[in-house]
Parts: C-alpha cells; sequence; structure tokens
C-alpha cells in the first residue's frame, strides 16, 4: 500500500464513514465504534434506516439477478461501499457461473481496502476489479473502467447506482454525470438506482429525516438529501423503465425476503431498473 493511501486509510478510521455505516446496519463487520455510535444515534431519530439499508441490499441482488436472466454479463457498481453479504460478483456467479465482469467503484479509502481483500480471496482477478474513484470523475472514471480491461463497451453493462445519488445534493447536478455514464452504454444495456423518498405529506418522517441528514453532513461529512419522485424519475431520462417502474424499494420485482414487503412505503426509498434501447 502506498504511503498517501496508508495515510488516508488511517484518517478514515477516526470518521465516520457513510459506507461503514451502511455495512454497520446490514449486520457487516467492516466498521468501527465511531460508526456504531452514529449509527445507533441515528436509528434512535429514524428506526427505519436499518430496514431501508437492507431492503436496498436486497434490491441490488434482484437487479443483478434480474440483468443476468436478460443476458448482460457485465456490471459497473459506482458507490459499492464496503463488501457485505451479497456482493454484485457474488450474485452474478450465483446466476451465470465463471461468466460475468465486475468493476466496483468507491472513493472511500477503508471500503478499497476491504474491496481489494475480499476480490484477492473470492473473486476472479481477470473478471473482477476494484477502483478508487468518484462517481463525479466522469471520463476520467469511464476510461479506468475501460483500462481494467474486463469491460467491453460494445457490449451490454449494467450501470448500478444503488443508495448513491441521495448523497449528491442537487447543486452538483449528478444527473448531467449520469447522463454522461448513461450515453456510454451501449444498447441492451441497463440503470439500476435506489434512492431515499419521503411523501411531503409525512411530516413526521420528514422532519426525523432532516435531523439525520444534519447528522450526515456535521459528523460524516456528507449531505443525504430525499428527492420528489418526479427528481428520482428523471435520473432514468432517455431510458426505458422496465415492469414494474420506479416503486417502493421492496415492491421491485419482489421475492419474499424483503423486511418491509408487508409495508413497502415504510423502506422510505424508490426504486427502479432502466434499458438503453
Amino acid at each position: 500500500m502506498r504511503l498517501n493511501e496508508a495515510e488516508r486509510l488511517g484518517e478514515s478510521v477516526n470518521k465516520v464513514s457513510v459506507g461503514r455505516v451502511y455495512d454497520y446496519l446490514l449486520g457487516g463487520v467492516h466498521n468501527y465504534a465511531v460508526d456504531q455510535a452514529f449509527a445507533e444515534e441515528q436509528l434512535k431519530r429514524l428506526p427505519e434506516m436499518r430496514n431501508f439499508a437492507r431492503s436496498n441490499r436486497a434490491f441490488l441482488g434482484r437487479a443483478v439477478r434480474f440483468a443476468v436472466q436478460q443476458g448482460v454479463r457485465q456490471f459497473v457498481d459506482i458507490g459499492s461501499g464496503l463488501p457485505t453479504q451479497g456482493n454484485v460478483h457474488e450474485v452474478a456467479e450465483e446466476v451465470a457461473p465463471g461468466e460475468c465482469s465486475v468493476v466496483y467503484i468507491d472513493n472511500e479509502p477503508i471500503a478499497q481496502a476491504h474491496a481489494h481483500i475480499l476480490l484477492e480471496r473470492t473473486a476472479d482477478p481477470d473478471r473482477h476489479r476494484a477502483l478508487d474513484a468518484d462517481f463525479f470523475d466522469g471520463p476520467k472514471l469511464w476510461e479506468r473502467v475501460l483500462d481494467t480491461g474486463v469491460i467491453d463497451p460494445e457490449r451490454p453493462i449494467a450501470l448500478l447506482a444503488v443508495a448513491l445519488l441521495h448523497f449528491m445534493p442537487p447543486e452538483t447536478q449528478p444527473e448531467r454525470t449520469l447522463a454522461y455514464y448513461r450515453d456510454q452504454l451501449a444498447p441492451g444495456s441497463f440503470v439500476a438506482l435506489s434512492h431515499i423518498h419521503v411523501p411531503p405529506e409525512d411530516a413526521e418522517t420528514l422532519a426525523a429525516a432532516e435531523k439525520v441528514i444534519d447528522s450526515y453532513r456535521r459528523q460524516a461529512n456528507s449531505v443525504a438529501r430525499p428527492r420528489s419522485r418526479e427528481d428520482i424519475a428523471a435520473f432514468f431520462a432517455g431510458l426505458e423503465l422496465v415492469d414494474p417502474g420506479l416503486v417502493w424499494v421492496p415492491e421491485w420485482r419482489p421475492d419474499g425476503a424483503d423486511p418491509y414487503q408487508n409495508e413497502p412505503a415504510r423502506s422510505r426509498g424508490l426504486a427502479g431498473v432502466a434499458r438503453k434501447a
């Protein structure tokens, strides 16, 4: 590990990490006391956070299985976070053993360190890679994805942005960056994403969510922001949403394993998968 990487890793251990908090909510082990304390504080304000995380992870698995069943064998997972239950390459291997390539992308040093360890132990280096990069890197990031040699831009790709875009405030214009990646995809590709959503009439949850958002801003140096259904749908501009469209996370092609399958609105998130013609 290069010195600057080691320094980044050391500095991150004492700071709240969005990726490690998510891992803790999922029941993972790649987190620290600072993350655990932060997560428990937020759970007091918004108890649904844990099941939101679990619903998102379950959706990721269903989206990957769907893409493989549609013939896709390449995945680019932006904002992949820490390796935890149901990694993309593991889900894909269950459906099409030995056939799928995955590039994981995250800008959090702990996530990258563990991703490399995970891939060394459980993955095929000829098909699975991890990059330390940022969603907003745009053309630079896509060039690095292709430089891995495991992604063929002429063939369909499933681009995954699960539980990512709500950390991109409106002024950063994430829709423009996502549109760039969408434009690089070959016909027959898919874009899958999920996003925090609290209906405006749910004033109590909105108030609690605002307190959680403020905590993320102050302690995790990350700004989370719910969006309206219309704004989330706009991320799919130029694509064709597959059935059942943009729905509550547990409602997207349910398989009976979601913690909120009987109360989907309590997941506090919307999800969808769209195809590029």
